[in-house]
């Protein structure tokens, strides 16, 4: 996809590991993003389907936390999943005995190492701190469960004292080193130093969990991986303490994509995955969320559009169906012919040159009033066009409404029939009766009507739904005719809605008297 120059690229400047572990801590650390509660049997949803991505490593909990974490972690243990089940642990023997009661086989234990963390959080010195994670991971080790070890506010600890606590558990027994950067003030640059000076100490395994508090997380992370740490610590959506983890469909898609280099997830169950968190935690993604955002393949503007119909790598970086999500062509002000083209021709919806150009004008008008335009709108308005009359001897030339509190309702209505304006105003019970008592008026030299039957709806929710207005209208002949109008204002619509139906009265009349 990058071509040659990008494949050479990565050989010469980047130390990737054979094996790259990705560690899902989505129901640990994810659900540690405030105000965010899992059950035992929302933790088990999730856990299934982060085995069936194919996630290496997940993080069940902090079973020493309460006995209802250390029953949900045991539950996923009992799950029998592919992915290796992982407990939190502080580096003390009451949390270690919480992870065993749990079943478990591996945890992840961790320490405060930074000087903020030792003089105002642990008040302990360096020693104890070496002494006390040692101690740890051996009687860990002794009940012969697999440790990751995480210096907590790694990036912020004097590098000679992080080299000397991983020296110290790595003796003690350790199957990964962790490097969290707790607060998440790492850069690119300063995370290449970082991890390049710790492959280069040591030989085992590196794991890297970083925070977003800068934005930076899945660079940072893309970084690590780029100088050699075997594994990624991620969550969905990114979900975490303050602005959350490194998000794990950023960085799979990224290192598929952008690296070349498959990690056997399942990326056609992301969208969904994200999805199913966003609903079971009530945190939704933003709309211009990467990968897996209501607007990550959505187009609007005319120009990309038309690229994207040709070919969808004009202005996509990869297609909406290697993640699970789906292609959408916006309409509003920036729509261009060819995307509305492209609906109408989805819903099988043809229309002439002059009804697509009413169409189009809708939709630009619509647009220029800030209302992004739904493909329920769109059918609604092409439906409208198709059905309304095709000669108008009558049309809306002005329209004004007064209410208020000590007036009733009215509106002054201006027509151009059969070339002739027309202009009076009415009162109503409220103001779409006033309007039409109004047109009444105004048209009785030509007709008289009666409005049989009047429906409104809301097409889409929300305030600024548009309007759509169904009519039935009679005249004095025993004709009847339907009328139907959209618009964002509800007394405009009935007007237009009236309008239809009478200019169809008309036609029938007159297609009488000609014969």
């Amino acid at each position: 996809m990058y071509g040659k120059d990008m494949e050479t690229l990565k050989k010469e400047n980047m130390n990737l590991s054979d094996k790259i572990y990705i560690f899902d801590t989505t129901l640990r650390d994810g659900e540690q993003t405030p105000g965010v509660a899992l059950t035992a049997d929302e933790k088990i949803q999730i856990a299934q389907k982060l085995d069936k991505l194919g996630v290496d490593k997940l993080e069940a909990g902090f079973p020493a936390s309460s006995k209802g974490e250390v029953e949900s972690a045991r539950k996923i243990k009992e799950l029998d999943l592919n992915t290796t089940v992982v407990g939190l642990a502080r580096s003390v023997k009451s949390d270690i005995d919480a992870v065993l009661d749990a079943n478990l086989d591996y945890i992840h234990t961790f320490i405060g190492t930074s000087p903020l963390h030792r003089d105002y959080k642990l008040k302990m010195s360096k020693e104890d701190i070496i002494n006390k994670s040692v101690e740890a991971v051996e009687y860990a080790r002794d009940h012969d469960l697999t440790v990751e070890f995480s210096a907590e506010d790694a990036t912020r600890t004097e590098r000679d004292f992080l080299v000397d606590i991983f020296s110290g558990v790595i003796n003690a027994g350790v199957s990964f080193i962790d490097v969290p950067d707790t607060v998440g003030v790492l850069t690119p640059i300063v995370t290449r130093e970082l991890i390049t000076d710790l492959k280069n100490e040591f030989k085992t395994p590196l794991s890297v969990h970083f925070h977003n508090d800068f934005g930076l997380a899945t660079a940072n992370t893309l970084t690590a991986i780029e100088c050699g740490a075997n594994q990624a610590h991620v969550t969905v959506n990114g979900m975490g303490e303050r602005t959350g983890n490194t998000s794990l469909e950023e960085l799979v898609v990224a290192l598929k994509v952008a690296y070349g280099i498959d990690l056997d997830i399942d990326t056609t169950r992301l969208y969904s995955l994200s999805d199913l968190i966003g609903r079971l935690t009530g945190v939704k993604m933003p709309v211009n969320k990467p990968i897996v955002g209501a607007n990550a393949f959505a187009h609007e503007s005319g120009i990309h559009v038309h690229g994207i119909l040709n070919n969808s790598s004009t202005y996509e970086p990869i297609s909406p169906e290697l993640v699970g999500h789906s292609r959408k062509i916006i309409l509003g002000k920036h729509t261009g012919a060819n995307a509305l083209k492209s609906k109408l021709k989805e819903y099988h919806i043809d229309l002439n040159d002059e009804q697509f150009q009413n169409v189009f004008d809708q939709i630009k008008t619509l647009g220029d009033k800030g209302k992004c335009i739904t493909d329920d709108d769109l059918k609604a308005i092409a439906v409208t066009e198709l059905g309304s009359a095709r000669e108008k001897a009558i049309k809306l030339v002005g329209l004004g409404l007064l209410s208020g509190a000590v007036v009733s309702p009215t509106a002054t209505v201006k027509l151009e029939i059969d070339g002739v304006i027309k202009e009076t105003s009415h009162t109503g019970v409220g103001p779409v009766d006033a309007a039409i008592n109004a047109i009444r008026e105004l048209i009785q030299d030509t007709m008289d009507i009666e409005l049989e039957e009047y429906n409104l709806e809301a097409i889409t929710g929300g305030t600024d739904a548009l309007a759509e207005v169904f009519v039935i209208s009679s005249d004095s002949e025993g004709n009847k005719s339907t009328g139907r109008a959209i618009n964002d204002d509800i007394v405009m619509a009935s007007v237009l809605a009236v309008l239809d139906s009478i200019n169809k009265l008309l036609l029938i009349k007159r297609s009488h008297n000609f014969q």
